[in-house]
């Protein structure tokens, strides 16, 4: 066998900040796509106020991750970035920087080798609904 490289886009539409989405099917999607059994996907999302993270996608923990998203990086602080630029997301650009802007998940038998109530998600910290694009990058056997 010799390693092979695939490479997919996705887009995906949220609804505004700490809009979780759930994007572990799609992603399973494009692994099966890529005929890659044994390997590793790595998921970016293009942008610096969204973020890529694993969660059990249920609504108790979601609302727990806005919550603390929200206690950790208040919107009511005095950011510099809102007086440089007055987009006011300066805490959105701070979210994500913590959370980060991808994940790689290893892949065996096809299949993302995840935790049985471990799901892929895209989390929106930006101030207004947008549509984000994400690079999902697949190499392996």
């Amino acid at each position: 066998m010799c390693m092979q490289t695939f490479t997919e886009k996705l887009e995906v539409s949220t609804s505004g900040e700490l809009d979780i989405i759930d994007i572990t099917g799609r992603i399973q999607e494009i692994v099966k796509r890529s005929r890659v059994r044994d390997g590793t996907v790595t998921v970016f999302v293009a942008g610096s106020t969204a973020a890529i993270t694993t969660i059990e996608y249920e609504p108790g923990l979601r609302s727990d991750m806005q919550r603390a998203l929200s206690m950790l990086f208040p919107k009511d602080l005095e950011y510099e970035h809102h007086k440089r630029w007055g987009d006011y997301n300066g805490h959105s650009h701070i979210r994500a920087s913590f959370i980060g802007p991808s994940i790689t998940i290893p892949i065996t038998d096809s299949s993302l080798t995840l935790g049985r109530w471990q799901q892929v998600v895209l989390i929106e910290l930006d101030v207004t609904p947008r549509r984000r694009s994400l690079v999902v990058k697949i190499m392996g056997e």
